[in-house]
């Protein structure tokens, strides 16, 4: 369980007591010890979910099993989509029912569920331009509550507010978030997201999420816990369209944001399996082309890019969870071959390499140990859940909390 970058921080060692039903230590005895779950979050979303699951027509058959197993092979937390517009695209008409059924449908197979986000100026119902301000705003605090309150218990992890750093700036098409934003400030949009959020599930983890890395968003960052708004991580978006942007760059990155003390989300990345956008792009939105192939060449340097990418991000201690935007090159993000599934379903070489990393480098399969004279077992590996099974099975878990913490297992 070693690796090219230092994991130690992500590795704990337990020592099990295996006793038998009569109170005796097993002693001399075999036993299978096994890795179930990641504690860290291995995230991607799960729109292509929403209407396989929850229709409304009938999903094809044999494509939920094969998209889920996909999917549930490599990742342990899903995001679903929560847009306003299209979540709401008639005032009082929403998609509650298909959320519902999606996000249960990760729940019941053990996956955490994120919602996003709660607060952002794009993908907004037209039926927002024709209200005042101060009917806007309570409107906005009413989805806040609603969606939080509402979902509590199956989604308790959320973007609490998306790309606040250009909300009251944003120029691209009128919406009334901007307009609110812009005229009571970003503070004040962040503040509202949060202690709405708050207030509808105080068990709730609630994400400052955003791509513009610059110091823009460390100022914002500042300001709000200036302000005495309380955050539960920092969201960071890197869609690589343009390519890879290095280990050292991401290192500074997430050096510059750490040193707030919270957890960093990695919530939106991507690289993709085509040829690169032109680096003089600016707004990834401005790159729209009838076609965006995957080639050969592009799938061997996506591969290479995730393992570079996922293993510097596990090597700096404040990464709590990485989200990649997408399964599948179908319906992707701009039509761009960022999946690590091709259109056809066929795994591309990232799938197989970050496979690699996540259910083998960094995973204990089924391993053949043997306890002590005296019924213990030490087991080293990454945070997690794991079972140990002799005649029966019982589960236990290795914790950053207590990385030498010792489990007394009756089997």
């Amino acid at each position: 369980m070693t690796s090219q970058v230092n994991m130690g921080h992500r590795i704990g060692r337990a020592t099990l007591t295996l006793r038998g039903p009569d109170g005796r230590p097993l002693a001399d005895r075999a036993v299978t010890v096994a890795q179930r779950r990641h504690a860290f979050a291995f995230g991607n979303i799960g729109f292509d979910f929403v209407p396989l699951v929850g229709g409304p027509e009938p999903a094809p058959e044999g494509e939920l099993d094969r998209l889920g197993g996909l999917w549930l092979n490599l990742f342990n937390t899903v995001t679903l989509p929560f847009y306003w517009g299209g979540y709401e695209p008639r005032r009082g008409a929403t998609d509650v029912a298909r959320l519902t059924a999606t996000a249960r449908w990760f729940a019941e197979r053990g996956v955490t569920v994120k919602g996003h986000p709660l607060v952002w100026h794009t993908v907004q119902p037209e039926w927002l331009l024709a209200l005042d301000l101060d009917e806007v705003e309570r409107l906005q605090r009413a989805r806040v509550r609603d969606l939080v309150g509402g979902f509590a218990g199956t989604i308790d992890l959320w973007d609490a507010i998306n790309e606040a750093v250009i909300m009251p700036v944003f120029e691209n098409g009128d919406n009334a978030i901007t307009r609110l934003a812009h005229a009571r400030g970003r503070i004040h949009m962040v503040r509202m997201a949060f202690e709405e959020a708050r207030a509808a599930n105080p068990a709730a983890t609630l994400v400052l999420n955003d791509f513009d890395l610059t110091s823009a968003y460390e100022c914002l960052v500042e300001g709000v816990l200036e302000a005495g708004v309380r955050i539960d991580a920092i969201g960071l978006q890197t869609h690589m369209h343009q390519g890879y942007r290095g280990e050292e760059y991401m290192r500074r990155t997430l050096d510059r944001f750490a040193r707030y003390g919270l957890p960093l989300h990695l919530t939106e990345t991507t690289l993709v399996s085509g040829h690169l956008m032109p680096p003089h792009i600016e707004d990834l939105n401005d790159y729209q082309i009838p076609e965006w192939p995957s080639t050969p060449e592009g799938e061997a340097r996506q591969a290479d890019d995730i393992v570079r990418h996922y293993r510097s991000l596990l090597a700096h201690p404040a990464v709590q969870s990485v989200n990649y935007w997408g399964l599948t090159d179908a319906g992707a993000w701009l039509g761009a071959p960022a999946g690590l599934v091709r259109a056809d379903g066929s795994r591309k070489p990232a799938y197989d390499a970050l496979e690699a990393l996540v259910k083998g480098e960094w995973w204990l399969p089924p391993t053949p140990m043997r306890t002590g004279a005296d019924g213990t077992l030490t087991v080293e590996g990454f945070f997690g859940d794991y079972t140990v099974t002799a005649a029966d099975t019982a589960a236990f878990t290795i914790a950053p909390t207590d990385t030498t913490a010792t489990i007394d297992v009756a089997i």
